[in-house]
């Protein structure tokens, strides 16, 4: 391993890791560098950088996975340094020592204890040496299909049955009982086969109950060695961390010096340098003080290693660099201490609702309203919350990567704190134009079992039924979404001269609006109908009456910073994060989490929205009913042109202008979005 010191460093990566290590190399003087595919060529990470090289095609075999153009990069630009960020090439042993040949430092541990740990059989052997505590299994060469289904009989089902050079949940799968055994391991093996050209297995206990509990390591190459303490990572997905968490919780003082003492031992029985991290499954269920199993080293820094970095006020990346020109590692285990606790929540873009399917297109809108949450004035001006990101408002969300966009990272003085902190900062977090896992990280933080602790690595399962059901709404929710889309009718038609205004004005008496609210998940279901809230405004011009069914509530509206409103409903006032987007709000409100509903005006009055238009857009999801006019046919100003249904009612698009018809773009019995152009119309001159 190449060691000395630089003063350029290259990012062989992409997204908000290559974003965040830029961040640190900038801070410590260095010149950064970026490489980038095709498809990444105008991303966050490019535009950061001090330099960019394009490394080919979107493919990442073609391009981040490409050694040769990695180190081409590298020499162009004079980089002594490259930092693999995680995922890619931070496991590639053969990578480290083209380094070491080109004479680039690679930032990170040797190519030697890359290999140690990557093959999950040769590490556990390692490992029981050592006195690291194993998961009762086999790992042993013999790959027999006989001979492995009677090592799970005898270890007793469940078993795991695991890819030996596996990872990232591949190639992985229980086993309940021997019957089930020879199809489970032929699965498994075309799994390992197609994604590590490998399909070796390993046995282990399925422990039911188990925490997901990773130890931060470190070593320099000197010979000194230190732990940060723990994270717990046990809310997975498919086996992938969703929320994690530092300090674990539950743990006594006994239990983390044992864990942390033994992740050192393992980094230093394979010559471990720079940062890393011990996977343990801690199982409670086997005494009061909890019993830990080796279950993996990752040999790169971890995507979780922020909430680290929160409870010990040390940057991990800077560590890595320094460590990386040879210097000693910065602190000593007993200068290292805990301060608080400290959430990461993964923001990605995928739809839990379908299995987790990753989503794709524009984001309209990406941004974190600190202030509107009460966190603090800025995103930057708050020590309690962190956005790691690699996006903005506008950037496009490619098919070809990782679905990550974003790591939301909060602090606090204890868990109850940190996480209550963490349920602001996600109901201040606005991304609008892509599907995201964001609603469904409030549920998981905001859920009772959560709460109380009650972790496990089968989370998400256990609690499927609560984690995924219809978000149910009460009329105090209709009627503050109804308020702030009134609020926003007035504002868009004020005027001092009653002719101007769209918003039924009236000479003696107040008008009342009526607006329809729905869920659009129910959008297309013939079986719900809309919510209908009407709206009187008082003389006060803050101050409404508002009617839904039989109830009768006086409501009152304010504007505060950011995005924030304060909504008082019969004398109960309640601060939310309020947004309108064309016709629909979305409305956070902790506990409760996200409210998303379309709203629509139902009195029939022209509230102008269209008037300077040549294109009649759809107002919201629904269906063409009728075409009332010809292409071509002249039609004077007011005149119906055509007719949709959403939302269970009929909403008639008129002419803005005296002109003509040129086009309709759909026909009756179409469906539409949101958004859409309806029809071309030419206003007459």
């Amino acid at each position: 391993m190449s060691l000395s010191r630089f003063d350029t460093l290259l990012v062989a990566n992409r997204g908000e890791i290559a974003c965040r290590v830029m961040r640190t190399a900038r801070a410590m003087g260095l010149r950064t560098v970026a490489v980038y595919s095709d498809a990444d060529a105008n991303a966050r990470h490019v535009r950061e950088a001090d330099e960019a090289v394009r490394l080919g095609p979107a493919a990442a075999r073609d391009s981040y996975l490409k050694v040769e153009a990695v180190i081409e990069a590298a020499r162009r630009t004079g980089a002594g340094a490259i930092h693999p960020g995680y995922g890619f090439l931070s496991e590639n042993g053969p990578f480290v020592e083209a380094l070491d040949k080109a004479g680039i430092t690679f930032v990170g541990p040797p190519a030697s204890a890359i290999a140690a740990m990557g093959d999950k059989s040769a590490a556990k052997a390692r490992m029981q040496a050592a006195g690291v505590p194993l998961v009762p299994g086999y790992h042993g060469a013999d790959q027999d299909d006989a001979l492995l289904r009677a090592e799970a009989d005898k270890i007793g089902y469940p078993v795991l049955l695991k890819a030996s050079a596996g990872g990232g949940g591949k190639g992985m799968r229980v086993v309940e009982s021997s019957a089930d055994f020879q199809a489970a391991l032929d699965g498994c093996r075309r799994e390992s086969r197609a994604a590590f050209d490998d399909d070796r297995m390993l046995i282990e206990k399925y422990l039911t109950q188990p925490r997901h509990v990773e130890v931060q390591v470190f070593c320099d190459s000197h010979g000194g060695a230190v732990y940060l303490f723990e994270r717990d990572c046990s809310v997975q997905r498919r086996h992938q961390k969703v929320l994690e968490e530092a300090p674990a919780p539950g743990m006594t003082g006994e239990l983390r010096r044992e864990m942390g003492e033994a992740a050192v031992r393992a980094a230093k029985e394979i010559g471990y340098v720079g940062a890393g991290t011990v996977e343990f499954l801690l199982d409670f269920s086997q005494g009061q003080d909890g019993a830990f199993y080796f279950m993996e080293m990752n040999t790169r820094l971890q995507v979780e290693h922020p909430v680290t970095e929160m409870i010990t006020g040390q940057d991990l990346v800077e560590w890595q660099l320094r460590v990386a020109m040879g210097e000693r590692l910065p602190l000593a285990q007993d200068e290292l201490t805990i301060t608080g606790h400290s959430f990461e929540a993964r923001l990605y873009a995928e739809d839990p609702a379908q299995d987790f399917l990753p989503a794709t297109g524009r984001l309209e809108r990406f941004a974190l309203d600190l202030a509107g949450a009460g966190l603090g004035s800025s995103q930057k001006g708050s020590d309690k919350v962190r956005l790691d990101s690699c996006v903005e408002s506008g950037d496009e969300v490619s098919m070809h990567y990782d679905p990550m966009l974003a790591k939301l990272i909060v602090h606090g003085a204890n868990r109850d704190q940190a996480l209550a902190t963490l349920n602001r900062a996600l109901a201040a977090l606005d991304v609008q134009g892509v599907v995201t896992n964001r609603g469904f990280l409030q549920r998981l933080a905001g859920h009772p079992a959560f709460k109380a602790c009650e972790l496990d690595t089968r989370f998400i399962e256990k609690h499927e039924a609560s984690l995924f059901a219809p978000q149910p709404y009460r009329a105090e929710d209709y009627a503050g979404a109804a308020l702030i889309g009134l609020d926003q009718l007035a504002r868009e038609c004020e005027s001092r001269s009653p002719w101007d205004r769209h918003d039924g004005f009236r000479l003696n008496a107040p008008h009342t609006i009526r607006l329809a609210l729905g869920d659009p998940a129910d959008a297309h279901d013939s079986e719900v109908s809309p919510v209908v809230v009407e709206g009187r405004r008082e003389s006060d011009a803050d101050a409404w009456q508002l009617s839904i069914g039989d109830q009768t509530l006086s409501a009152r509206l304010e504007r505060l910073a950011g995005d924030a409103v304060a909504v008082t409903l019969n004398g109960h006032r309640r601060r939310l994060q309020a947004r309108l987007v064309d016709n629909s709000l979305v409305v956070m409100a902790d506990p409760q989490g996200e409210t998303r509903l379309h709203w629509r005006r139902i009195d029939g009055i022209d509230h102008g929205h269209h008037e300077a238009e040549s294109t009649l857009t759809a107002p919201m999801h629904g269906t063409v009913v009728a075409l009332l006019v010809e292409p071509g046919q002249a039609v004077e100003k007011g005149m119906p042109l055509m007719v949709m249904e959403a939302m269970k009612m009929e909403h008639t698009l008129t002419a803005p202008a005296d002109g003509q018809v040129e086009s309709f773009h759909f026909a009756a019995g179409d469906t539409v979005g949101q958004g859409d152009v309806l029809l071309e119309f030419a206003a007459q001159e």
